[in-house]
């Protein structure tokens, strides 16, 4: 055997060991320990500074709490649950289209936390935000 072939046999008998363990690690990743999706979050009362950070510009976004917190616009602040209902994953914001999207399976969501399309089968919950000055209230 020469040096070649002793690598690409050490190379293939490595990645034979190690892929059971890394699609191991991406499932469970999706969901919580006994396979159930999260709850969104209850009992919602929380405030943001908007005046600096990922909120103070157009189509930013953060994930505080188990909500998503989206700027649409000057005046227009979205809020759902963070967790995909389909597995759990934290979707993300396209502020192109105003959207929410899960990038482990494709759901995808409205601005609302309507299901669009994908997997999931249920929407994302939807909060209520209220504006005043530089303070955003996100409330149930």
């Amino acid at each position: 055997m020469n040096r070649k072939e002793f690598f690409a046999r050490v190379g293939f008998g490595a990645a034979s060991l190690l892929v059971p363990a890394c699609i191991s690690g991406l499932a469970i990743s999706c969901s919580s320990e006994d396979g159930s999706v999260p709850s969104a979050p209850t009992g919602v009362d929380f405030t943001l500074d908007i005046s600096s950070g990922a909120l103070a510009t157009d189509k930013g976004y953060l994930v505080k709490n188990g909500i998503i917190i989206a700027r649409e616009n000057s005046t227009t602040f979205l809020a759902v649950s963070a967790a995909c209902t389909h597995e759990g994953t934290t979707v993300n914001y396209v502020g192109s289209s105003n959207t929410f999207h899960c990038p482990n399976h494709g759901s995808n969501f409205s601005s609302t936390g309507t299901r669009i399309d994908g997997p999931a089968s249920t929407n994302l919950k939807q909060y209520n935000v209220s504006l005043t000055g530089n303070t955003l209230r996100v409330y149930s």
